[in-house]
């Protein structure tokens, strides 16, 4: 790369503070060009308006790529295949997306001419590694710039510089009780009152999932996969996608798919984290339950101790190392005969298989 590339910047912008502040002061403080991508993975968000708010601060052009089928199909399918859970709990909410993410950066910055990439991390989180490690993979030429991690400007601060340069942060406060992130597969809340880990989470905090106190009643969805991947509810064609956005609804209304956990973070700390996950623990709990009737007790024994491996490479940002490629063919490998069906019951704060059936079962 030349000198002058260098000055044009790709930043992964999810139009919150730490990136709107990172566009601001890459172009003003840095005499950078700075070209910001929107990646839609299913976060719900209105990202045609965080798009005007990054050219409002600044940058060159906003990007807003629609990566949801390419979210569920490379990145959710080979998830659900290997069981993955982190610390066998938590789902790789945030881990999943960071990668493909990572690769849209490279995509766009090869298109572009740009010798940089950027991220709006802090030096405390998991996603500064998942960002680097992956580009680093992808494109070990490109220079990573982390603003926010390099100033090491607190949240107070950094809502402090918007005010001071007129930023339009929308509903961003210091008052903000904590963080949201989320996807297809989940929705993350961390930081602010969470961060006691003896405080129980307000039950403002929940968006996709009633309290299971306040759910009645139960009912029965029946999942079809096909090859280890969810494909029908009730029988009806649905994909992915529509799989797990049936059973975010179902199993929210029942009050099932909250997880609240002290997790081992990759950067040496403990982090308290609520996830809601409703759609994602319903659907490795059927894909499991139909594995233990198609699967040889050898390859499932197995399996199952290299999926917390699997787990560990997807949440430390070691999606394109050649552990996980290796790993993902012997997991696809697996799947051929996990074609079937699976009965859940939900009710209220569970979600219980109660029936299976396949097509090439070893029972």
């Amino acid at each position: 790369m030349t000198s002058a590339s260098a000055d044009h910047v790709v930043l992964a912008y999810s139009g919150g503070l730490d990136t709107t502040v990172t566009v601001h002061r890459l172009v003003h403080e840095q005499g950078r060009d700075v070209v910001a991508v929107l990646v839609d993975v299913g976060q719900g968000e209105d990202l045609p308006a965080l798009a005007r708010r990054a050219l409002a601060v600044g940058a060159t052009d906003a990007v807003v790529v629609d990566a949801r089928e390419r979210f569920a199909a490379e990145f959710l399918t080979p998830a659900v295949r290997a069981n993955a859970r982190y610390e066998g709990r938590y789902p790789l909410v945030s881990a999943l997306s960071r990668p493909l993410i990572a690769q849209l950066l490279v995509e766009e910055a090869r298109r572009r001419g740009a010798g940089a990439v950027a991220h709006g991390c802090t030096g405390k989180g998991n996603d500064q590694v998942r960002f680097e490690v992956s580009i680093g993979a992808l494109a070990p030429g490109l220079e990573v710039l982390a603003p926010v991690r390099d100033s090491a400007m607190s949240r107070p601060e950094a809502i402090g510089y918007a005010d001071k340069h007129g930023i339009d942060l929308g509903w961003i406060s210091e008052a903000t009780p904590w963080s949201v992130d989320q996807n297809l597969w989940g929705r993350t809340i961390e930081a602010g009152v969470l961060e006691d880990p003896w405080l129980a989470p307000p039950e403002e905090a929940f968006e996709w999932t009633v309290s299971p106190a306040a759910a009645s009643g139960s009912r029965e969805v029946v999942v079809g996969f096909e090859a280890g991947v969810p494909t029908t509810v009730d029988g009806e064609q649905a994909g992915l996608a529509g799989v797990v956005a049936a059973l975010n609804r179902l199993g929210g209304q029942a009050g099932f798919g909250r997880v609240d956990m002290v997790e081992n973070r990759r950067v040496g700390i403990k982090s308290r984290e609520v996830y809601e996950v409703p759609g994602a623990l319903a659907v490795l709990a059927a894909h499991r339950d139909l594995e233990d009737l198609t699967l040889d007790r050898d390859v499932l024994h197995e399996k199952a101790r290299l999926e917390i491996r699997y787990a560990e490479l997807v949440y430390d940002g070691l999606w394109f190392s050649p552990l996980k490629a290796a790993l993902d063919g012997f997991v696809a490998e697996t799947q051929a005969a996990v074609t079937g069906e699976v009965r859940l019951e939900l009710s209220p704060g569970r979600c219980q298989p109660t029936g299976r059936r396949a097509d090439r079962p070893l029972y």
